[in-house]
């Protein structure tokens, strides 16, 4: 009998050795070891009610204590919750009377294997479900933050990371940077995009496209903007391509485009080099929008800015040399100009002094070209006609990315108007 009593507490240790490993706190688990208790013992008393569970953390063991009734010997009805005096006062109560209640050692190991193995399962399930819980509010609380983890396997549309404590991160195709490559075993950071917890079973999905990847890693390379005297304004990113970020200082001692760039460059190359070479462009931030806009179009340099603050909308008139520098090449420079100063930046080319003909804008012959290469063209500065009249086939060809025929039809319809005039 001896030898079954010592496995309870053998018992209790080996799931306090579990508790350790999945981190969950000493009164959780404690709360937990009770309640997986009282529900098997539920089962097989039929109530808990009179049933007093005490954990002995510091031994590593628990004692069952059941409460019951004294009755006159040869009426007991309900064993579980009667006793019979004689039975009582053998059990180390010599002067309990009956009508009283009498509290008797039980030890859970006496029930034998099918008890321990029911209890184990119901204690595994409940420990399960806190770490999946602990394991959910932990990354809530991490979303927009930057984590590391080891590849673990990559298929074909995500990648599985496993952080340090061996919880797993999906880092999807369509999240990871064009150009990204891992290898198994290889460390890779990212910033938790997303968890959900749909049926108790977290899912953290990480992201190194999300623009807070790169807010994280200007905090990580550059101090001032971990210390809060240089605070990350606006950020615009086309990933693996271009990306700008805007900043101030609240010390005007401090240059804020000088220190996140670093001597030669020291502090961003290590930035450029995680985002696989994405050029990034820092430009101090003002409030001044028409300013703002301005910069935002760097290496651009702008005549003037004509701006609609109700609507958001921004005209920018520049030189014909200045155009293609506003637009970028593919369009990304206008594109990432436009998301970062959250205005729709229309670009126009400045009328040259010795052309003083009448000019129609390009949205006027919407009912003989299609919208979508009206739309091509004033992406690339032609915002009327004579813009794209002045500007040699080839260009509009190669540029706005059109047909021959598409091309010689606009520049036939176009010249078809002045000719009629």
């Amino acid at each position: 009998m001896a030898k079954k009593k010592e496995e309870a507490p053998d018992m209790v240790e080996r799931f306090a050795e579990f508790k350790e490993l999945k981190n969950i706190d000493k009164a959780t688990m404690i709360s937990v070891l009770e309640e997986s208790f009282r529900n098997v013992l539920a089962k097989m008393f039929g109530t808990d009610e009179n049933l007093d569970v005490i954990m002995n953390p510091d031994k590593g063991d628990v004692q069952i204590f059941q409460n019951l009734t004294v009755v006159p010997d040869g009426e007991v009805s309900d064993p579980n919750r009667e006793i019979g005096l004689s039975d009582a006062r053998e059990d180390q109560d010599p002067d309990v009377e009956i009508g009283e209640e009498h509290t008797k050692e039980i030890f859970f190991a006496d029930f034998g294997r099918r008890a321990i193995l029911n209890l184990r399962q119901t204690l595994q399930s409940k420990i399960l479900d806190l770490q999946k819980e602990a394991v959910y509010n932990k990354f809530k609380d991490l979303e927009g933050e930057l984590v590391s983890g080891e590849v673990y396997q990559t298929w074909s549309r995500e990648t599985l990371l496993l952080d340090d404590d061996k919880n797993e991160l999906l880092l999807p195709k369509s999240e990871a940077i064009p150009g990204d490559f891992f290898r198994k075993g290889e460390t890779v950071r990212a910033v938790v995009a997303n968890v959900d917890n749909k049926n108790n079973n977290p899912k953290i999905t990480v992201s190194r496209t999300n623009e807070n990847f790169l807010r994280r890693l200007f905090e990580l390379e550059v101090p001032e903007i971990h210390d809060g005297l240089i605070n990350i304004r606006a950020v615009a990113r086309i990933p693996g391509e271009r990306a700008k970020i805007a900043v101030e200082s609240y010390d005007d001692r401090i240059d804020p485009v000088g220190a996140c760039v670093g001597v030669k460059g020291s502090r961003i190359h290590g930035i450029v080099r995680e985002l696989r070479n994405e050029n990034i462009d820092v430009i101090n931030y003002t409030a001044n929008p028409a300013l703002f806009i301005q910069r935002a179009l760097s290496p651009a340099k702008v005549s003037s800015i004509r701006l609609d603050q109700d609507e958001k909308k921004a005209e920018v008139f520049l030189r014909p040399e200045e155009v293609s520098l506003a637009i970028g090449k593919g369009g990304l420079n206008i594109k990432l100009a436009s998301m970062l100063t959250g205005y729709v930046i229309d670009v126009y080319r400045d009328a040259e002094d010795n052309v003083e003909e009448e000019d129609i804008y390009l949205d006027e012959f919407k009912d003989e070209i299609d919208s979508w290469v009206i739309d091509a063209l004033k992406n690339i500065g032609c915002i009327t006609a004579r813009n794209v009249l002045s500007t040699p086939r080839a260009e509009l060809i190669d540029k706005a990315d059109l047909e021959e025929a598409t091309v010689d039809h606009v520049i036939e319809v176009l010249r078809a108007e002045f000719e009629e005039e």
